[in-house]
């Protein structure tokens, strides 16, 4: 799985390991973190594209982020994208959560998942709010789920 930071630059270790070692250089500069990892994705004629993003916010200090992209040749109905997305999300987050507990840090999932009922993404969201809690994951969905719906999205 290839991650990279936003300017470009590919991650040439394994993201644990990357993680571990921005954790520990963060707390050598005295900063507390928090993590909010997201997915989004975009249906080009039968071609989905996903990012996924693992979001650093410093307290009080701004924050960045690596990213994950990939695609997937199928047809999905919304409810079947939004589902995929959490699915990737909780996926990095549970591999991550051991790491994160050692070193104390605040882990959220966030949903590219409307809670107005009028738009086509809340179909998904009893499930995906579920699936994230039932993860033992904090849930955050839009308007609160940045990490999905602007920093993911930004990626796509």
């Amino acid at each position: 799985m290839k991650w990279r930071r936003l300017n470009g630059n590919e991650i040439d270790i394994p993201i644990k390991k990357k993680v571990e070692e921005t954790i520990v250089r963060e707390r050598a500069l005295g900063n507390k973190l928090k993590v909010c990892i997201g997915s989004d994705s975009l249906d080009r004629a039968g071609v989905v594209e996903f990012a996924t993003v693992i979001v650093f916010l410093r307290e009080k200090k701004g924050g960045f982020m690596f990213i994950h992209n990939d695609k997937m040749r199928q047809s999905m109905t919304i409810k079947e994208r939004m589902i995929h997305e959490v699915a990737k999300s909780v996926e990095i987050a549970y591999s991550l959560c051991d790491l994160l507990d050692k070193y104390n840090v605040e882990l959220e999932v966030h949903a590219d998942i409307n809670t107005d009922p009028s738009f086509k993404s809340n179909t998904a969201l009893k499930e995906a709010m579920g699936y994230i809690l039932s993860m033992g994951f904090v849930f955050k969905a839009k308007p609160d789920a940045f990490a999905s719906s602007s920093c993911a999205d930004k990626v796509i």
